[in-house]
């Protein structure tokens, strides 16, 4: 798969590496722990999200300051720097239609933000393995975990031996085989320094942006893995009930990561295309052009013709036009049938 990789500079002029691929629906994914551009495409544990979302949608990721191709050395974390970060790629990317943000464990904080504060430019949020407040305002038991973890990072993160860096790393896929956990333990050692993992680890036990949920406007998916090992499944839940219309999926996994080979693998894709409307297809077969799915994720929204024409930049006529090519792929003779047929393609 070919990407396009780009350096996108933030407000505090960090240095945030981003890359493009695919085609369709732009969907932004905000940076999680931990991802190396670079690296990623070949991976066990990465691969099969990079090469779906491509897939299906004009795909945006990028590495978070202090690891993978972003800027690693005299990087400032504090509260703000997430969402500035996500700002600084969206607008480096040019993005002026309305976008899907996905935000997977840690990069659900900055979507939320994002999402708040630009209602007008998202079209959907999904949340994957998301919390609304980090671990320092959990539990103690939970606090004692993460502070025993940041001390084995500071001791042994950087050295050859992986057991100290498996300790924390093996929560993250306990269903994964050796060479995915291996390969997850080298990235840790690949991507980001010692003394980096743990800022970034420390940084987000602190932040909360619970006052912000019951305030959203998008239309909201969040999914969670049953027995998430590093984000309880507790936290998803209380985020789809904060958010006025959020609709809840539990996966049956252990994996803060899904896995390629398991079912909730497959139950997550679904559950995307569908939320979206990016996998309508016609009982033939014929898919919807990338112009196409978008204007019916607009038409999904309950929004008038002129209202998408304005949205994505054409015409009404041109709007209609789309439209009249949707109906005869699909099968259909009006907007509602369309729209049922998109969230319902069986």
């Amino acid at each position: 798969m070919r990407q396009r990789v780009h350096i996108a500079t933030a407000a505090d002029d960090v240095q945030i590496a981003w890359a493009r691929a695919g085609a369709g629906p732009v969907l932004v994914k905000a940076a999680n722990w931990l991802t190396h551009l670079r690296f990623d495409l070949d991976s066990p544990v990465w691969r099969h999200w990079i090469g779906f979302l491509a897939g299906h949608f004009d795909f945006i990721r990028y590495d978070e300051r202090g690891c993978g191709l972003s800027q690693r050395e005299q990087v400032p974390l504090d509260d703000g720097a997430w969402l500035r970060d996500l700002e600084c790629v969206i607008a480096d990317a040019g993005i002026t239609r309305p976008m899907i943000l996905l935000g997977v464990s840690q990069g659900a904080l900055a979507v939320v933000q994002y999402a708040f504060r630009h209602p007008e430019r998202v079209s959907h949020v999904i949340l994957y393995g998301g919390y609304a407040h980090g671990w320092a305002h959990r539990d103690a038991d939970e606090v004692a975990r993460y502070r025993a973890v940041m001390e084995m990072m500071r001791v042994g993160w950087g050295r050859d031996n992986p057991v100290f860096r498996q300790a924390f790393t093996s929560r993250f896929i306990p269903g994964g085989s050796h060479q995915q956990i291996d390969w997850f333990n080298e990235l840790c050692r690949q991507c980001i320094a010692p003394d980096m993992a743990v800022r970034l680890l420390e940084a987000r036990g602190s932040v909360d942006v619970s006052a912000l949920l019951p305030r959203l406007q998008v239309p909201t998916l969040v999914l969670h893995a049953t027995h998430d090992e590093v984000v309880p499944v507790a936290e998803g839940r209380a985020l789809a009930s904060s958010i006025p219309g959020a609709e809840f999926i539990e996966l049956d996994s252990r994996n803060h990561v899904l896995l390629a080979d398991e079912p909730a693998w497959q139950v997550f894709q679904q559950a995307i295309l569908e939320f979206t409307g990016a996998g309508a297809m016609d009982p033939q077969g014929e898919a919807l052009t990338p112009r196409e799915r978008e204007i019916m994720q607009l038409l999904s929204g309950g929004h008038a013709n002129a209202e998408i024409g304005r949205r994505a930049g054409i015409s009404e006529k041109t709007v209609r036009n789309h439209l009249s090519a949707v109906y005869r792929k699909l099968g259909v003779g009006s907007r509602s049938e369309a729209i049922v047929k998109v969230r319902d393609p069986h």
